[in-house]
């Protein structure tokens, strides 16, 4: 905690909600220092311009004192500001000694600072770890209790996962340094306090509840309440969720690493063996995303739910984003391609040489007739969002819960919020596994000696044989016919739409920080293009004015 001056305030701390001056002096000498130490601010790379208190909710606590959940506003010299969730409350030098909690074992990111408030010296902290703000948060939760406050109201509301009789139990901090801060709350629940805010609900909740209340699935951890602010003529904004504890054994990008190894052994004897369970277990998963998607389809649901068909307004958007984020990484490739090795050079070249294909393919969405529908998704769908977990007399890791439904990190809200082909998910599950392997055999001393060109095929082979496994067991768990997905035709054409927009999405991050990777990405760029080829010469596209693939280089 940096030392500085304190500030100060002559109103009692119970009363200080009002005291606009505390609260300009707070948040222009103790919040920065503060909050460009804490993971959850993203604001730490941007020239910051200034922080002020938009809005200071009130929290009564159980014995008659009070915590405030600070609306801090952090503006920069460019672009948009943003608003993050800072829950505070006010330790006094002489109580703390009658808290339950001890300051010394407080972390430097949950001491804000000193302050003198009512004549009394003390310290304010982060209320997470405080004891009495997480058992008020999860009792309000549990008792579905709404809080007036001055500007809209502060609204509490239990899910079906959270069991009678649980309305108090011990809590502790989540000691993981993360975007958002979670508690525990008698090793059952979790709870997630969202710091940064946006101008509507947070999709995580919108989809955990919605799964959890109108569905059968449960391979989520169950959905046990909010907490949201509400106001009048506006969306409301999520603050925090409560979900069930999935005790689990580690995330399938982990599982995968150890399927890998026992197969990464054998490579350089020349020999190709992949165990039945790994197979048992990728089926498993494709039945489970199947499972999801199914659960997601609900024609009856409201319109935040209800499945939509491919609109010339969705196809625009989706169009409109593929197509600067193709600008960007053309750009981002020609600026560094001598930084790349041999073979991602080759690659890059190929795929710089197909700009016109993928161009006229991106026509091809844009006019083709659909008829599959739309629905909400997961929206960032990897490996690393699915749990294995342990199920009695069967084994470990055994099946899954699917985890973290906030969407992509890079888009906004509203744009999470857009219904996609289920597909979409589904792509972004096989790149997954793609990488899974690819960094695997490129990156490991095993392999040190043996060619790119062998490491790639024995890649490629793994990789076709997992996709495979994991694509019949999502078609058979989905069932056919679906409305989902019109016919087998259409549903190849979409799931390339969505690799490549997965594909082209990577690259961007893998040119910038870890060039070394960049053939990944690459390879799944120029293997969706193969096959865009194939639906041109199948279905008569050829045009004169679009070259074929270039792909001689590679040989």
């Amino acid at each position: 905690m940096t030392t500085l001056t304190p500030v100060t305030s002559s109103t009692p701390w119970k009363d200080l909600s009002k005291d606009t001056t505390f609260w300009t002096n707070f948040s222009q000498t103790l919040i920065p220092p503060f909050v460009n130490i804490c993971r959850w601010f993203a604001g730490k790379a941007r020239q910051q311009s200034g922080f002020s208190i938009d809005t200071v909710h009130t929290l009564p606590l159980p014995d008659d004192d009070v915590a405030y959940l600070l609306i801090l506003r952090a503006t920069y010299t460019d672009g948009e500001p943003e608003r993050y969730l800072l829950p505070v409350t006010f330790v006094a030098d002489d109580l703390a000694q009658t808290f339950s909690f001890n300051l010394a074992s407080i972390p430097e990111t949950g001491r804000i600072g000193e302050v003198v408030i009512g004549s009394q010296p003390g310290v304010l902290i982060d209320a997470i770890h405080d004891e009495r703000f997480r058992r008020t948060i999860f009792a309000n939760i549990y008792q579905n209790v709404e809080l007036a406050q001055p500007d809209g109201q502060l609204t509490f509301q239990r899910g079906k996962g959270l069991d009678e009789g649980d309305e108090f139990l011990p809590s502790r901090v989540l000691g993981v340094d993360s975007s958002n801060s979670a508690m525990i709350f008698g090793e059952k629940y979790f709870l997630k306090l969202y710091r940064k805010l946006f101008e509507e609900t947070n999709p995580e909740v919108d989809m955990v509840a919605f799964l959890t209340d109108e569905s059968d699935f449960r391979h989520i951890p169950a959905f046990g309440g909010s907490l949201s602010w509400q106001q009048t003529g506006v969306p409301d904004v999520t603050l925090g969720m409560v979900q069930r504890m999935v005790p689990n054994n580690k995330d399938s990008w982990m599982q995968t690493g150890d399927f890998l190894n026992d197969f990464l052994y054998a490579v350089p004897q020349r020999l190709f063996a992949i165990r039945e369970d790994v197979f048992e277990q990728v089926a498993l998963l494709g039945q489970r995303t199947g499972e999801m998607h199914l659960a997601l389809y609900k024609p009856e649901a409201d319109d935040t739910f209800a499945p939509e068909s491919f609109t010339d307004e969705y196809r625009q958007f989706l169009i409109k984003r593929f197509e600067d984020l193709l600008e960007r990484r053309y750009a981002l490739l020609v600026d560094n391609y001598t930084k790349l090795d041999e073979q991602a050079q080759k690659l890059a070249w190929v795929f710089m040489e197909a700009r016109e294909m993928i161009e006229a393919f991106v026509d091809d969405f844009r006019n083709r007739p659909l008829d599959s529908l739309r629905v909400r998704i997961h929206g960032d769908y990897h490996l690393g969002q699915v749990l294995a977990i342990n199920t009695p007399n069967v084994g470990i890791g055994s099946d899954f819960v699917i985890i973290d439904f906030e969407g992509e990190p890079e888009s906004s809200i509203s744009d999470r919020k857009v219904k996609h082909s289920p597909l979409k998910d589904v792509a972004g599950m096989i790149r997954s596994y793609h990488y899974a392997v690819s960094a695997k055999l490129f990156n490991s001393a095993e392999t040190e000696g043996l060619s790119a060109e062998y490491l790639q095929r024995i890649s490629d082979r793994w990789f076709k044989l997992i996709r495979d496994t994991y694509l019949n067991a999502y078609y058979d768990a989905i069932g056919t016919p679906h409305p989902l997905f019109h016919n087998n035709n259409e549903s190849n054409f979409l799931l390339l739409i969505y690799l490549l927009e997965k594909a082209v999405y990577e690259l961007g991050y893998e040119i910038s920080y870890r060039p070394s990777w960049v053939k990944i990405p690459l390879k799944g760029i120029i293997d969706v293009i193969r096959e865009i080829e194939k639906i041109r010469l199948s279905e008569n596209q050829k045009r004169d004015d679009v070259p074929m693939l270039q792909t001689k280089i590679l040989d």
